[in-house]
């Protein structure tokens, strides 16, 4: 592990190989010590006295906060740590042993390239060591164990971090992932609740406008209807006490049905989509246009502008929104144009582009069945009694036209 993993908390297979390091070391000097004492050898305080040092050493460096916290510190306490070693080295052949945990530790203090570089130094004085007191001891031949088993041991140390961090790497990459997609998954429920309620105040400000408004209006006629044709039967004569009274709550009627014709009304306005709360179908789609990224678009008004109920408003907006999508993720073009067009009947809107176009016949969006979202703009455009176009040709571009018939006007 190398100094910049230390500041991550630890995980509990850390904190566990992390106290299993510690007992390593300290109860392998213990026994170096204890063996020394035990046989009487010929320097055992000097061996009991370094290993104490060695332990005191370490364990300062241990409960020291900075040395987690600062490169240069843990280098000064390594550093503290290996001469207390080497002295051991020089006074036992037992301090051999301290060479496989002190691996560890080089490998979690310094960066990598220094990590295997001190392990190198350490299994050499561990061969070193050991040699020497051989020869002092006159005890014959050198085995090839005697250099294996610093060498392995640094070896299998060094295989077993690069294992952990890769597979620290590895968790960590999953961790990552996994908040990724619970973000994105956060964010797609609030897209889809933000979709939900604007689907919802479409719905409502639709049928709102198809029932009860269309019903009020309705009442308003007949009831102007009624009150003409009670006018009618008596002209020029004086209108019995009951016609007038019939006259009067025909007008009262009349006035309820206006005023609660001109609420539902205001419902439908307040139920409209935030691009439209600002301003006109005309200035909405302006906006869009000037906010469109890829290609330059430019947009028209044509005709006398009227206003429109805003059923209507809402599905030419949300057409030219598809449209000017398809443009800019499958056209590959250099321009468009909306133009919205007024006539005495109808609304006409117009997307047109200088883009690379597609085969009409072999496009399965051509005939509603799906792709580029001309399905979803057709359905728009036939729920309220609407034509939807499409042409295009390889190389040629598209235009796309929805025409809606305006509703007539009571008089």
């Amino acid at each position: 592990m190398s100094a910049a993993a230390r500041p991550r908390p630890l995980t509990p297979v850390s904190r566990v190989l992390r106290l299993c390091l510690h007992a390593l070391l300290l109860g392998l000097l213990a026994l170096a010590a204890g063996r020394a004492v035990a046989d009487s050898a010929p320097r055992a305080g000097w061996v009991a006295g370094v290993c104490a040092v060695l332990a005191a050493v370490y364990v300062a460096g241990v409960r020291a906060p900075v040395v987690q916290r600062s490169e240069r510190a843990a280098g000064l306490w390594l550093a503290a740590v290996g001469a207390a070693w080497a002295a051991l080295l020089v006074v036992s052949p037992e301090g051999l042993w301290i060479a496989f945990p002190l691996y560890f530790l080089e490998l979690h203090l310094l960066r990598l390239r220094w990590g295997i570089a001190a392990v190198v130094v350490t299994a050499c004085a561990a061969i070193g060591g050991f040699v020497g007191h051989n020869s002092l001891a006159h005890s014959g031949a050198l085995t090839p164990g005697a250099f294996l088993g610093p060498v392995l041991g640094g070896a299998v140390a060094v295989a077993t971090v690069l294992g952990y961090q890769a597979l620290y790497r590895e968790s960590e990459r999953r961790r990552e992932l996994i908040e990724e997609l619970i973000a994105t998954r956060a964010e797609l429920a609030v897209a889809e609740r933000g979709a939900g309620i604007l689907a919802e105040r479409e719905r409502l400000a639709r049928e709102i406008h198809d029932t009860l408004a269309q019903g009020l209006s309705s009442i308003q006629l007949l009831l102007r209807a009624a009150e003409r044709a009670l006018s009618d039967d008596r002209p020029g004569a004086a209108l019995p006490t009951g016609g007038t009274a019939a006259l009067a709550h025909i007008a009262r009627a009349r006035e309820a049905a206006q005023e609660n014709l001109a609420e539902a009304r205001r419902f439908v306005r307040a139920l409209t989509p935030p691009d439209l709360e600002h301003g006109s179908l005309a200035a909405a789609l302006e906006r869009l246009c000037s906010g469109a990224p890829g290609p330059r678009v430019r947009f028209s008004v044509s005709g006398a502008p009227r206003v429109l109920p805003t059923p209507y408003e809402v599905a030419l907006l949300r057409i030219a929104q598809s449209a000017l999508a398809n443009v800019v993720r499958h056209a590959r073009a250099g321009r468009a144009e909306i133009t919205l067009t007024f006539m005495d009947a109808s609304v006409t809107l117009d997307v047109v582009d200088d883009g690379r176009g597609f085969d009409l016949a072999g496009a399965p969006s051509a005939s509603g069945e799906g792709g580029f979202g001309l399905p979803a703009m057709r359905a728009r455009a036939e729920t309220l009694g609407g034509l939807f176009t499409v042409e295009s040709d390889p190389g040629q571009g598209t235009a796309v036209a929805v025409t809606l018939p305006l509703p007539v006007e009571a008089p």
